[in-house]
């Protein structure tokens, strides 16, 4: 039985997930285990337990700052996203090599890391491992989604998408939409979410401006002196 299990036994919530104030005087014998000790994980923000109920702490029954006492005071109706990611699709990515850097290797900066697409994790659709689909992610060396992780968390602050002409070479700043980050479009068209999609579009661009191009130039030399 899991500490989350043993405690929803000894707490008791009703129906709608409220239950009773349990002293951590009680977490001995069967309950020993519960015991917060060390920072209580069983039930801190990020638990099980806190994912499904409201967890709420009492720390004024004695002197200090510990926890004294904690109940359940409902379910809790906010959705969290979950990092979990299908073992099909892992074993799948596990192999390739870095869609940015190109390398896969065995230093820990070097080592394929399987990366949410989308820096903003807020997708629950991406969060269920029952409707992931592969192309919700990529591979990316550790020294690359490190350095991602720190993009997006900048573009989350400030709703400006980053530019991919900051590397050197690249012909547009985006593949779809422009700097400005957008609930249609989110994450997608951003260098960061997707750069082979970047350089397949930038491919595709290229050839239809260098073909309008050419055509006009064309035009130009043989027929430039005609009067429309």
């Amino acid at each position: 039985m899991t500490k989350t299990d043993l405690f929803i036994k000894l707490a008791k919530p009703d129906e709608n997930g409220i239950s009773r104030w349990v002293k951590t005087s009680e977490f001995t014998g069967e309950y020993k285990s519960l015991q917060l000790g060390n920072g209580g994980s069983w039930c801190r923000a990020s638990s099980t337990l806190a994912k499904k109920y409201n967890v709420e702490f009492d720390k004024t029954l004695t002197k200090g700052n510990s926890i004294d006492a904690v109940r359940l005071n409902g379910f809790n109706s906010e959705k969290v996203f979950s990092q979990n990611i299908r073992s099909d699709i892992k074993e799948y990515y596990k192999d390739k090599n870095c869609v940015m850097l190109g390398i896969n290797g065995t230093s820990e900066n070097t080592k394929i890391e399987i990366d949410h697409k989308d820096g903003r994790k807020n997708d629950l659709r991406v969060s269920d491992i029952s409707t992931q689909k592969l192309e919700d992610f990529q591979p990316l060396c550790k020294a690359a989604n490190d350095a991602k992780r720190q993009i997006c968390k900048k573009c989350k602050e400030t709703n400006k998408r980053w530019n991919a002409r900051n590397i050197k070479g690249n012909p547009y700043p985006f593949y779809k939409g422009d700097e400005d980050y957008t609930e249609q479009l989110g994450c997608v068209g951003c260098y960061q979410y997707d750069p082979v999609e970047y350089r397949k579009t930038c491919v595709e661009k290229i050839t239809i401006e260098a073909t309008k191009s050419t055509t006009k130039f064309i035009m130009e030399k043989l027929y430039g002196d005609e009067k429309q």
